[in-house]
């Protein structure tokens, strides 16, 4: 049996305000081509369809469009769980109508194991699906306690129950696999993922994950990883797209399976080639260098974050002229060279009068404007205060 597993598509998703809505069509139509040219048996979606609970329109109908292309009329089937940012009862609502097609739509944690004939291979696959399980999906309070420790303890543990209990509806003549919306300890998060955890507490042990399972498709971290020190094969198959600069130079992919009942499951990837790049440009030299890489035609198709070089502000004109030229860039951030001498240089040394520093943070907080002596006395007078009063607490 071969299986494709595939997560955050986050549908709906902008950047900076421009839409990324055709790239994601773009996806899903290379996506389609994949599963037909690979022989795919079983599509599995690891969460986060959408990016909001109420996505827009456009992007549910892509969706939906989408997953009834993938499941060829029924022929091939096709499991999707609720993400984080997935709202469980909208994705589940359509749940009569899709799994006349063969697709299984799962929004709220359940312990109930799919049950998957795979017409293709004459094969059954047991899978142990997990939709995002926060305290608030499970209707569950975990822990009385509000100490991050503590609750954190208790939600692993919880976590951990449930896949051994799903993990008992495994057979010896099935295809065992797992799957959840989940962070695991010890992955490789990026800027683009919104945290699913209430300060580190919503975490999982990868020691936790299902033992009897051949494989656990994860979903939530958008870099493609293996899962380290899981007792079985784990992996995150990582988002389509890049969603934010810290993903620059990032390989998107895909990850396929290949299982048979009882034997250790066969892995690779197929890398995506849809969807602008994001890229970074550092341009020491000035505004100069960045027309030249423009004339050249540098990275026409991406979505740039730009860190440029000036002695002086950049006018709103110029900036007007560099979105016009290209419709790509998302950040203009200029770096004075200036300052960034003062940092290197480590002019400011602790013999430096108080005022004296004072001034020159205003200068740079302001674009250059100096502080009126009446500011800097204002501030002596308060910096004596806080020194007064720290004298006394001692």
């Amino acid at each position: 049996m071969r299986i494709l597993h595939t997560a955050d598509w986050h549908l709906g998703r902008s950047l900076e305000g421009r839409s990324r809505l055709e790239e994601q069509a773009q996806f899903l139509d290379e996506l389609v081509k994949i599963v037909e040219e690979e022989k795919i048996d079983v599509v599995l979606m690891a969460g986060d369809a959408f990016d909001t609970v109420n996505p827009p329109a456009a992007a549910e109908s892509l969706f939906y469009e989408s997953i009834s292309r993938l499941s060829d009329g029924g022929k091939r089937p096709v499991s999707i769980i609720a993400g984080n940012h997935d709202n469980p009862d909208r994705l589940s609502a359509a749940s009569p109508l899709a799994h006349g097609q063969g697709i299984q739509l799962l929004g709220l944690p359940t312990m109930d194991v799919q049950t998957i004939y795979v017409p293709t291979t004459n094969e059954t696959l047991k899978l142990a699906a997990l939709p995002y399980p926060s305290e608030s999906r499970l209707a569950e309070v975990l822990s009385e306690s509000h100490e991050e420790l503590m609750l954190r303890d208790k939600y692993d543990q919880r976590i951990q129950g449930m896949f051994e209990e799903m993990s008992k509806a495994f057979k010896p003549e099935t295809i065992n696999f797992a799957m959840s919306h989940i962070y695991v300890t010890g992955g490789s998060s990026t800027d683009s993922e919104r945290p699913i955890e209430v300060g580190g507490a919503y975490t999982v042990a990868a020691t936790s994950l299902p033992e009897a399972a051949q494989y656990v498709a994860l979903g939530h971290l958008h870099r493609p990883q293996m899962v380290s020190r899981a007792k079985t094969m784990a992996r995150y198959s990582g988002s389509p797209l890049a969603y934010s600069f810290s993903e620059a130079g990032y390989a998107k992919s895909v990850t396929i399976l290949d299982a048979k009942p009882g034997q250790p499951v066969e892995m690779s990837e197929v890398f995506l080639s849809s969807g602008k790049p994001l890229v970074r440009w550092k341009a020491k030299e000035g505004l100069a260098q960045v027309y030249t890489w423009l004339d050249e035609g540098k990275d026409a198709n991406a979505w740039i974050d730009l860190e440029i070089h000036v002695t002086n502000a950049l006018s709103i004109e110029e900036i007007h002229r560099l979105r016009k030229y290209h419709s790509g860039l998302i950040h203009i951030r200029p770096v004075f060279e200036e300052l960034e001498k003062e940092k290197l240089e480590r002019t400011v040394s602790t013999n430096t009068p108080i005022d004296e520093l004072f001034a020159r943070f205003y200068e740079k907080q302001t674009g250059g404007a100096k502080p009126e002596p009446e500011l800097t006395r204002l501030f002596l007078e308060l910096i004596t205060e806080d020194a007064d009063e720290e004298g006394d607490e001692a």
